[in-house]
């Protein structure tokens, strides 16, 4: 499914916007239609529509059409009001995995008489322009189930080949450029990495994992293992490899990416290894720790779930108050997940190793960093004072440092870029 098309388009007319409140019947539509749609109920979507839009779309069509929406995009997390064209409305649509443009007609019985999805821009460059002496140019590689949607950045003129990065995300629906819907990051981290690596010749690699953004897969969210995301990097690992304009190749994992990267690294040309707030414990750890200082009854069940899950069991009843960490779309994932310990991945690779730990990430916390190393002897361990989790200038400060994570024209730390060029540089 192309990204800018959803549903159909009934009898739109170019019209001029003219600004003003959201109409109470449209607020109504909007909220019903939120709700259908992340309750699963396309029956009561359809229900919605006007006898013309029901004779142009049959459910037969807009159901499954409305299930590999859901797959892909996720719950629709919030819709903010643009604008009113004639019966036309416009809004700013929020999925847990991407931003559309929502378009939304009523007849005269506030009927659905149009419904649309397009792609949503933002009217400022959020922060990031690249460099006039960089180029990027759309990359696509094609999978089992679908294509993975990336971007490559290099220099306009280089001198001869030059080294490629590919850059690997942290975790959830995290996007090319850095950027999370879902838990509130705007921080284009990687954008801005591309950019200053670029000017100094390096190109980068960045992409859109599976199920995010502009990729596309047949998979469902229920389906996804993190394997996945290691047979995706390896699959642009093998694509670098081919291609002419690069002396060489090297893997960059941010947080749970770094653990992609090493599920990759071994049956990769890549020719060294970058791990930027690469957690250093099992995935179950981690989420036990997200669950201090809830009630006990919880932390009960949540050991009953990781019980069942060492024995190849999910649990699809499991209690809602813990969706944000197990819901039955995510368990098949975190199974796979915590099977690995980053400890003994990173022991596996061999090849010189760079791993980068800011001081005041609140996610990943410093002795992370020294226990990999410790692992890993001759690793060589960045420590940069004062760099958080989105690798920007932070304070220790919970509510300043998380802050940070929604301003997107906050340049990186200084200290990163130079340590990156320098490793990278002397990698043979």
């Amino acid at each position: 499914m192309k990204k800018t098309a959803f549903f159909i388009t009934i009898l739109f007319f170019a019209i001029r916007v003219i600004a003003q409140a959201e109409p109470a019947n449209y607020v109504t539509a909007v909220t019903k239609f939120t709700q259908y749609y992340n309750h699963d109920q396309p029956d009561s979507i359809f229900s919605m529509f006007s006898p013309e839009l029901k004779g142009v779309l049959p459910f037969g069509n807009f159901k499954p059409t409305t299930i590999q929406l859901k797959s892909q995009y996720g719950n629709l997390l919030k819709t903010e009001f643009i604008s009113l064209s004639q019966s036309l409305a416009v809004y700013k649509a929020t999925f847990q995995n991407s931003t559309f443009l929502l378009n939304l007609a009523l007849n005269s019985k506030n009927q659905l008489n149009g419904l649309t999805l397009g792609q949503y821009k933002e009217d400022k460059n959020n922060g990031v322009t690249l460099d006039p002496s960089l180029e990027e140019t759309p990359i696509t590689l094609k999978t089992l189930t679908g294509t993975i949607s990336g971007a490559l950045v290099m220099p306009k003129n280089p001198s001869g080949k030059i080294p490629v990065v590919l850059i690997i995300a942290d975790a959830g629906p995290t996007d090319r450029d850095g950027n999370n819907v879902k838990t509130g990051v705007n921080g284009n981290t990687y954008k801005m990495l591309a950019n200053d690596l670029g000017k100094n010749g390096i190109a980068t690699v960045r992409y859109d994992k599976r199920l995010v953004g502009s990729s596309v897969t047949q998979g469902k969210p229920s389906e996804l293992r993190i394997e996945d995301y290691g047979d995706d990097a390896l699959g642009l690992l093998k694509m670098l490899e081919d291609d002419q304009r690069f002396s060489k190749i090297i893997t960059f994992g941010h947080g749970e990416g770094a653990l992609v990267a090493g599920l990759a690294f071994n049956d990769s040309p890549a020719k060294a290894f970058i791990a930027a707030e690469w957690p250093a414990d099992n995935g179950d750890v981690i989420l036990k720790n997200q669950l201090k200082g809830k009630a006990q009854f919880l932390q009960d069940e949540f050991k009953t779930f990781l019980d069942s899950l060492r024995r190849g069991k999910t649990t699809p009843n499991i209690d809602p108050a813990l969706y944000f960490i197990a819901s039955p779309t995510m368990q098949n994932f975190i199974m796979s997940w915590c099977r690995y310990d980053p400890l003994r991945g990173i022991k596996r690779i061999k090849a010189p190793i760079l791993l980068i730990q800011g001081t005041t990430d609140l996610s990943v916390p410093t002795d992370n960093g020294r226990r990999l190393k410790k692992a890993k002897s001759d690793a060589m361990l960045l420590e940069i004072k004062g760099m958080n989790h989105i690798l920007k200038e932070a304070p220790a400060d919970e509510e300043a440092n998380v802050a940070t994570y929604d301003k997107p024209d906050l340049p990186l730390k200084p200290e990163l870029v130079p340590a990156l060029v320098e490793f990278i540089n002397k990698v043979r």
